[in-house]
């Protein structure tokens, strides 16, 4: 394993092994450790035979893409966005509604109305988080 921290310039080669294990977030920062210096430069993924759908969809976008936006917006998709007020980082969602991605523009004009509403009415703000979200602290207890 490589820290992303460690800055070697002229790198031109990373080979990264069992790249079937990692998230999109690792591969994209590890590859970025190559390439930074005037030499071409190259970056191997090994991986093992008979790859899991998931592994498959993320070796595929790493492979297809060097957007780090288009990546994480592929691994909101792949993993799903998780809990928004918990400890897991993927899987379901628990809107039952709203979709994150699809409803983008709703949630900016929500953000709106709730910077409009903590100015103006913070009592209001207050008194509907005590009753909607009381016991949102258990959510986060590990």
């Amino acid at each position: 394993m490589i820290e992303v921290g460690v800055d070697v310039p002229n790198a031109s080669l990373m080979v990264i092994e069992h790249a079937e294990r990692m998230g999109l977030s690792q591969l994209h920062q590890l590859r970025g450790r190559v390439g930074r210096g005037a030499a071409k430069s190259t970056c191997i993924l090994l991986y093992q035979y008979k790859l899991s759908e998931t592994a498959r969809a993320r070796l595929k976008v790493i492979y297809e893409s060097n957007d780090g936006f288009a990546i994480a917006q592929a691994d909101l998709h792949i993993r799903g966005p998780g809990e928004l007020l918990g400890v897991r980082q993927s899987g379901v969602p628990m809107l039952k509604i709203a979709d994150l991605e699809r409803d983008a523009d709703l949630l900016q004009a929500a953000k709106g109305v709730a910077d409009y509403l903590l100015h103006h009415y913070p009592d209001a703000v207050d008194h509907h988080l005590d009753r909607w979200m009381s016991s949102a602290g258990d959510l986060v207890k590990v």
